[in-house]
């Protein structure tokens, strides 16, 4: 009983904490509600690096596409989230631009595409793969147009008048070729290996190579860890068949030995 009166008491002093502190009140209302299989709006519209109005859905319709929801001028997280992913793209074999895209959207309305473009000119440099210029986007837009957005994928942020900063949740999203959100990587650290997994799943296995493929048919992701686990009925399934594939493989070449014996 004592315990539970001091846990009570402990969180009586963490909540007064943070009614009275209104940059952690703001902070605590950022964050990400993962929502898998939600559409994005395509027909929301921005503008690219060169102040050309575009549709989101312009991107979209071929390959997969991670996509990053934060602002060019952020002082400290946008920069370790963009260059953890640039590291993650350098350490994948899957070209920016041909397998897959990336689309960098500012949550600040007031940022222009000049901004943008100067943001682009340093990612696609240090790339240096030939092709990331038509793979790798930058976009602004207004405000209603970002919070659908953002909405859409259960991504919150929050403006704070006090510092003119953005508090928001360090993630990636894979997104399918149709628009729906697949997987969401947290952090600001990528695995190559289960980014790959990723973007072959959320193609539908139209890019990646056949072992991708066999992994995916035995592992699932799971998003409450985040992780790939092992999904034993798929493995006792796939062992199956490949029993059934072996005995008949080793039958047909019985058969024909002896009917070549027997000639």
């Amino acid at each position: 009983m004592k315990a539970f009166l001091t846990a009570l008491c402990f969180l009586a002093v963490l909540s007064s904490a943070v009614a009275q502190n209104p940059q952690a009140e703001l902070t605590a209302k950022a964050g990400l509600n993962q929502q898998l299989n939600a559409q994005v709006p395509l027909n929301l519209p921005f503008r690219d690096e060169h102040g050309t109005a575009v549709r989101l859905g312009n991107y979209f319709g071929l390959n997969p596409l991670v996509l990053v929801l934060a602002y060019y001028q952020c002082p400290n997280l946008c920069t370790l989230v963009l260059n953890a992913l640039l590291q993650t793209a350098q350490d994948l074999q899957f070209d920016v631009g041909k397998q897959y895209q990336i689309l960098i959207v500012s949550i600040d309305p007031h940022e222009s595409p000049a901004l943008a473009a100067a943001k682009k000119q340093i990612y696609i440099q240090r790339y240096g793969r030939p092709g990331t210029e038509d793979g790798w986007h930058f976009l602004t837009g207004d405000e209603a147009a970002v919070r659908q957005l953002a909405q859409s994928i259960g991504y919150r942020f929050v403006y704070d008048p006090q510092t003119r900063q953005f508090a928001h949740p360090s993630v990636i999203t894979v997104l399918t070729p149709v628009g729906k959100v697949s997987r969401y990587f947290a952090g600001i650290e990528y695995p190559p290996n289960e980014v790959r997994l990723a973007l072959v799943e959320a193609s539908n296995s139209h890019i990646g190579s056949l072992t991708d493929q066999l992994f995916l048919l035995c592992f699932h992701y799971n998003p409450t860890s985040g992780k790939y686990g092992l999904v034993v009925t798929r493995v006792i399934q796939f062992g199956g068949l490949s029993t059934v594939l072996v005995l008949g493989t080793l039958i047909t070449l019985m058969i024909r030995r002896e009917s070549s014996a027997g000639s």
